[in-house]
């Protein structure tokens, strides 16, 4: 099993879902979303970590390699619901 699919499985084991749309990892439960670079170029220890990590708050907490705009997160909150 290939680093990338280790890191599909630990994402899907908590609940993660994969937007083709988007390219993002979700979970609603969490209000969590990854996009596909962090999780390619980030550890495993490090997806790790940000799944584990308590989201505080009502909004949508993004791991992306560069934060996104104000714009993308209000439209990823929208579609994430």
């Amino acid at each position: 099993m290939g680093r990338v699919d280790r890191k599909e499985q630990i994402l899907q084991q908590a609940g993660y879902a994969y937007s083709f749309d988007r390219m993002i990892y979700f979970n609603r439960k969490s209000k969590k979303a990854f996009s596909v670079e962090f999780v390619e170029d980030h550890s495993e220890e490090e997806l790790q970590r940000s799944i584990s990590e308590e989201a505080k708050g009502e909004h949508w907490h993004f791991y992306f390699n560069s934060p996104p705009s104000e714009g993308v997160k209000s439209e990823l909150e929208s579609v994430l619901g």
